[in-house]
């Protein structure tokens, strides 16, 4: 596979990636854009908060399909063979380019999410039993709290922990990755650290009541 073809699917992942389904869904349905409301961020936590889980769900799901279908188009080029560390290394290069798109969406101006839903939907394509116990704590920690922010935390930093002591992974550059996840998850959350540290964080509700009309 040429050279060419390579950098034409990473940008085709990071397009993926860079579908901005929160902004597109707030302003189609609700008339408003997400990123001026709540925490600013594009992202499904801040739908849901804003708009609510009707709002914040479709949000979610688009979300993390983006991850998985950009990480899944290395099947495209029909060159790696799946489970090899060549295989793996591209597929996290795709999905790292779904993630910065998300982050720095081209369509609506580079102001987009922290990219956590994206993230999941390439750990998903990549690593699913890992993903699925971490989405686990994720959920655990949600219900017992109810903030979004410290159960994506603490599921991040289990993500490393399985890789490592559980799975006992023998590809180097997917450890790499998993610890990087959860640096990029704990800088990319300081300001909710802060707001958790201050008790000043807000708890999301699984039952919302509807403030449609509040924003017309």
């Amino acid at each position: 596979m040429s050279l060419i073809i390579k950098i034409l699917l990473i940008l085709l992942a990071y397009f993926i990636g860079a579908v901005p389904s929160a902004v597109w869904i707030g302003k189609r349905f609700y008339g408003l854009d997400v990123r001026e409301h709540g925490s600013g961020n594009a992202g499904f936590t801040n739908t849901a908060r804003v708009l609510g889980w009707k709002a914040g769900l479709p949000v979610f799901l688009i979300d993390v399909l983006k991850g998985y279908v950009a990480v899944t188009i290395v099947k495209l080029t029909q060159v790696y063979i799946p489970g090899t560390t060549d295989f793996v290394n591209y597929q996290l290069i795709l999905g790292a380019a779904a993630v910065l798109g998300h982050i720095f969406p081209v369509y609506v101006g580079f102001k987009g999410g922290k990219g956590v839903a994206t993230l999941l939907g390439l750990l998903l394509a990549i690593q699913p039993q890992p993903t699925l116990i971490c989405l686990g704590i994720f959920v655990v920690v949600f219900l017992t709290t109810r903030y979004v922010s410290l159960s994506s935390m603490i599921a991040g930093i289990s993500f490393p922990i399985l890789i490592i002591f559980v799975f006992k992974t023998t590809i180097s550059s997917l450890v790499i990755f998993s610890m990087i996840v959860s640096i990029l998850l704990i800088l990319t959350h300081q300001k909710n650290i802060e707001r958790l540290l201050n008790r000043e964080e807000s708890k999301a509700r699984i039952v919302k009541k509807r403030e449609k009309n509040r924003f017309k």
